[in-house]
């Protein structure tokens, strides 16, 4: 009677673990489809898909590796529209070596292609005034910020990643 009762035990418990198992599957899944921002990419690993970092991608892409905050390494892009969303974690300012601002909101999207991220939301630089940043192009040793109007800078200056300093508001 006990073995018959342990290999019930033994069954039940097994039939038990391999739908606990499909659940957290489930869960999983349900999971990467309704989490917003940031946390994507996590599930993403857990699922098998790679997400190469941000630096790499806008190497990849030939823009510099520090035009956003060491901090901003959850995004989301897609090749075939190349539409890029960057997440950071709190509104913040960077400031370069060439001495420009640039502040960032916790959402920064665009489209990015070879040398140019355009139609840019999220990200303002100072000019006097706070204006927002519309495209960003780099060719060759000038990285070029349209805000409003065309600014060169020099590209060597955000080749380098830094720290967001947080501010109150975008």
């Amino acid at each position: 009677m006990d073995q018959i009762l342990n290999k019930m035990g033994s069954y039940w418990f097994s039939q038990k673990a391999n739908r606990e198992l499909n659940s957290v599957g489930d869960d999983i899944n349900s999971l990467s489809s309704s989490i917003e921002g940031g946390a994507k990419w996590m599930v993403n690993k857990l699922k098998g898909k790679m997400q190469k970092p941000l630096p790499e991608l806008l190497k990849d892409y030939g823009m510099p590796v520090g035009i956003f905050p060491r901090d901003a390494t959850n995004y989301e892009f897609n090749e075939e529209t190349g539409k890029l969303t960057v997440f950071i974690p709190a509104i913040c300012e960077v400031g370069y070596k060439d001495s420009s601002v640039l502040r960032f909101s916790t959402v920064v999207t665009g489209y990015l292609e070879k040398g140019k991220l355009s139609d840019v939301e999220g990200m303002k630089t100072k000019v006097i005034i706070w204006v927002k940043v519309t495209t960003i192009t780099s060719d060759g040793s000038k990285v070029y910020f349209t805000a409003g109007m065309k600014k060169s800078r020099s590209r060597e200056a955000y080749e380098v990643l830094r720290d967001g300093v947080g501010v109150d508001k975008f």
